[in-house]
């Protein structure tokens, strides 16, 4: 029998995730926070998946967080890091010790600050963290979106740790068997690339964004945008050492991501231009690529970078060259580390936390 699922977004990886859970036979719910999201679903257009998954479905709409967490079993947060924050202040008075809530993909320790917020209502529930999101795509109109690839292997883990092995059952009877367990939340913070991936693609492509071009993602990771990738990997990959943690390297990412043979991250992405998967690059500067990946994921890295005494230059000077470019204070906009007071806090406070769920 298939699960009930409400997921909180709906844009195009709210809506590729809920195809795929059509797709195994689940009964998927979408909310948009904003209400516009679902507009066109709520009117009674179906939603179309094209692309590497193909689906047509009538997912259910809720219209607030309570119907939401009333209606499922299971709770995806599936929007951008930006959003979590206001999401999970939403859903946590709704959550009840039946749910189980996976963050697709987990955004800065969020997992973590949900978790102490279900503890002042004395409440627990497993809470999964993704490394990142089961797929990837782009919202091609109100009900329609073009999923680009499903991946074969994400990055998972579990707070609290005891309910780690039923957590993977869940994701496996839900998603299939592609989920890779990683030791711990740091470890999956550790593990989402796409903050120093997009960071190097940005810097490499702003003025593309900026104009409104449409262009090949891959085919613009060029072998000196490639070899940036590459550098900000190794700069992520001492951090991890330093915590003693495993966590994929660039090439594995691209590898089990876009099935493409190990090679220069450079000539990878040609690869995956030539197959016809490198994906379409941002046609704006108001992107993901820098307004959530910088504050909510190179801020949390170069973070970690100075807790273990393994600085970050390359992710430090990114933030910086992206706060001047934008006229914004990128380090400032990261609302889950500003409520968490990371900085008060000590290494081996972070590390049980990691484990816990609850830092103290």
């Amino acid at each position: 029998m298939g699960k009930t699922v409400g997921l909180a977004g709906a844009g195009s990886i709210a809506f590729g995730t809920a195809a795929l859970l059509h797709d195994a036979g689940h009964d998927p719910m979408l909310w948009s926070p904003s209400g516009s999201g679902t507009a066109d679903l709520a009117a009674g257009q179906a939603l179309t998946a094209v692309g590497a998954l193909e689906a047509t479905l009538k997912p259910r709409i809720a219209d607030n967080p309570d119907k939401l967490a009333r209606q499922n079993d299971v709770l995806i947060v599936a929007l951008p890091g930006y959003g979590h924050k206001a999401v999970l202040d939403a859903l946590a008075p709704h959550i009840e010790e039946r749910h189980h809530v996976i963050v697709s993909s987990h955004a800065s320790l969020g997992a973590i600050y949900l978790m102490q917020l279900l503890a002042e209502r004395g409440i627990t529930v497993p809470i999964t963290a993704w490394g990142t999101t089961i797929c990837t795509g782009r919202r091609q109109s109100g009900a329609e979106v073009k999923v680009n690839t499903v991946r074969s292997r994400v990055d998972l883990c579990t707070v609290p740790e005891a309910r780690s092995n039923e957590a993977l059952c869940l994701c496996q009877t839900l998603f299939g068997d592609r989920f890779q367990p990683r030791d711990g939340l740091l470890a999956i913070s550790l593990s989402n690339l796409n903050p120093q991936n997009h960071m190097g693609i940005a810097l490499g492509n702003i003025t593309r964004m900026e104009h409104g071009e449409t262009w090949s993602q891959g085919a613009n990771v060029t072998p000196k945008v490639g070899r940036l990738l590459e550098q900000l990997d190794l700069e992520r990959l001492e951090i991890a050492g330093a915590l003693g943690l495993e966590v994929k390297t660039i090439f594995e990412h691209f590898h089990l991501s876009f099935h493409v043979p190990i090679a220069s991250i450079s000539e990878m992405n040609q690869q995956m231009h030539m197959q016809g998967n490198g994906g379409i690059g941002p046609a704006t500067a108001d992107s993901r690529y820098v307004t959530e990946d910088v504050p909510y994921g190179l801020v949390l890295t170069a973070a970690l970078g100075r807790l273990t005494g393994h600085p970050a230059p390359l992710h430090e000077a990114g933030i910086r060259i992206f706060s001047a470019m934008y006229g914004r204070d990128f380090e400032e906009e990261n609302e889950i580390l500003k409520a968490l007071d990371l900085s008060s806090h000590s290494l081996e406070d972070l590390r049980r936390a990691a484990k816990t769920g609850l830092l103290q």
